[in-house]
């Protein structure tokens, strides 16, 4: 597929901008400006500062003494690199290769898309109208190369469509500064006299090494595309990854439905194909209005089920605003992995971890209630209750050690034992009641006691004795002494968990 490249120059980026902030700087003639040795440079200004003369690099004495009244606005280094970003993102939904081309300029590699607008005509004309619409004064031009792209933008009037092949025609009329050379090479071509790139393309390449060096050899080679040039996309491309482009602006919660349908079961027969699941995606709505709303999910196990991952991105449904209208979905597998077949056992049932319905179950709680909230619990080889268990990092994460449970366990073991009062007839017997949080409780059934030590390689301290009790109302508890049971009362009692 032949190689195609878009380049946007934005005359007035920075001026622009602050236009569309204060609209009455519309009729007024403006520059913005910064500190340089003790002096305030001017480092852009907008078109009708520039129609009467006023040009970047000028001193702002002078600018004042040209025009009378002009408004200097300090200007802002980083501006120039955020207003591109932004506009780069924004410019995805025409390609999924966009670049920033410092100071002014974005570059788009527009292969095989300009299609899905009817033509490159089309293509360009409603990427600048729209920009234009936003305030912005743009010109843009589309070739083989993104050299000749850059020259045409900004070297030749209106937006400018360069046939496939024709690039390097097209180029020799052009003055030297439209194929990027530095500066000093710049200067000394004109003063040699060589206005166009007509006038040195001929020459011999050994000599023109020789004058200017091997980077003024690479712009050209690349200008001509005889070497290939690469651009830093502004946002990494996804290996798996679907766009859909939108006859008319989606406002509706069936359209995105069905977009979405569309969207996964087109990526989820990719990944099947390569026995791949996805484990975390992002679905993009681009806006008519330059916005962009992006839902975000993630999965327990690698999955290709579409309608499972539909419902996790229904869940978030309500945090899209559709009213401006969507103009293009972007799908994007962010975190993919092979998929493990399970050998499953005739009559054995599947582990936990790799049992399907328990992982898109854990899914769709978390994809409504968010991360962090569902944890695993995994045993862990200490007899301290408090030190029994650990929190798993992932649903996968292989159990080293097995539940302890020669005794009964409560479901719910509190963080911090809670100190209760216990009325006890003699050592060793279960307490008849306990107090906790100013509550009575009789004790009608008891089971114990069993001792449980600390473990000296760990801490030092009392050992304790648990008791398993019910009270009168059926409610079950995890009660402990710690220490010896003496007539000095050097114990205490604690609550430190719930039964079923």
């Amino acid at each position: 597929m032949q190689k195609r490249f878009v380049s946007i120059w934005f005359r007035h980026l920075k001026t622009d901008w602050f236009t569309r902030r204060q609209s009455s700087l519309k009729t007024k003639p403006f520059a913005l400006a910064q500190p340089d040795h003790g002096r305030m440079i001017i480092t852009a200004v907008n078109p009708l500062a520039l129609a009467k003369d006023v040009f970047p690099g000028m001193v702002v004495a002078d600018a004042r003494a040209i025009i009378h009244g002009i408004q200097i606005i300090d200007d802002q280094p980083t501006l120039a690199d955020k207003l591109l970003k932004n506009l780069s993102l924004w410019c995805i939904r025409y390609t999924p290769i966009a670049a920033i081309d410092p100071p002014d300029g974005i570059i788009l590699d527009a292969t095989g898309c300009p299609h899905l607008w009817n033509g490159e005509t089309a293509y360009i004309s409603d990427i600048t109208t729209r920009l234009k619409n936003f305030g912005y004064h743009v010109q843009a031009a589309i070739s083989d190369t993104i050299g000749c792209s850059w020259a045409m933008s900004r070297f030749s009037k209106g937006n400018t469509i360069i046939k496939p092949g024709d690039h390097m025609n097209e180029l020799l009329s052009m003055p030297p500064e439209s194929l990027r050379f530095d500066p000093s090479s710049v200067e000394r071509l004109h003063k040699l006299g060589l206005k166009h790139v007509k006038d040195f393309i001929g020459m011999p390449r050994q000599s023109l090494r020789r004058r200017f060096g091997d980077d003024f050899l690479k712009k050209l080679d690349q200008a001509l595309g005889y070497e290939e040039e690469f651009i830093q996309p502004v946002e990494i491309i996804e290996p798996f990854n679907e766009r859909l482009p939108s006859f008319e602006p989606i406002i509706t919660l069936a359209g995105i439905e069905t977009a979405l349908h569309h969207l996964l079961d087109t990526i989820c027969k990719k990944l099947s194909h390569e026995q791949k699941g996805l484990r975390a995606a992002s679905l993009k709505c681009f806006m008519t209005d330059g916005k962009i709303e992006t839902l975000e999910i993630s999965t327990t196990h690698p999955t290709s089920n579409p309608q499972h991952l539909f419902k996790l991105f229904e869940l978030k449904f309500n945090t899209i605003n559709p009213e401006a209208g969507i103009e293009v979905f972007l799908l994007e597998a962010k975190k993919v992995e092979p998929i493990i077949p399970v050998q499953e056992k005739l009559w054995d049932t599947p582990e936990q971890s790799h049992n399907k319905n328990l992982a898109e179950l854990l899914d769709r709680l978390t994809a409504k209630f968010g991360e962090g909230h569902i944890k695993r619990f995994a045993p862990d080889q200490h007899y301290w209750p408090e030190r029994s268990y650990k929190i798993a990092s992932d649903i996968n994460e292989p159990v080293s050690a097995e539940w302890q449970t020669p005794r009964p366990r409560p479901l719910q073991l509190l963080e911090k034992p809670e100190p209760i009062e216990v009325t006890a007839p003699i050592p060793d017997y279960p307490p008849m009641n306990f107090r906790h949080k100013g509550t009575l409780h009789k004790i009608i059934n008891a089971d114990g006691p069993e001792r449980i030590e600390q473990e000296w390689w760990l801490s030092d301290g009392e050992h304790r004795d648990y008791y398993y009790v019910e009270d009168e109302e059926g409610r079950r508890y995890w009660l402990f002494r710690l220490g010896h049971y003496d007539a000095d009362k050097n114990y205490c009692w604690f609550l430190h968990g719930y039964f079923a």
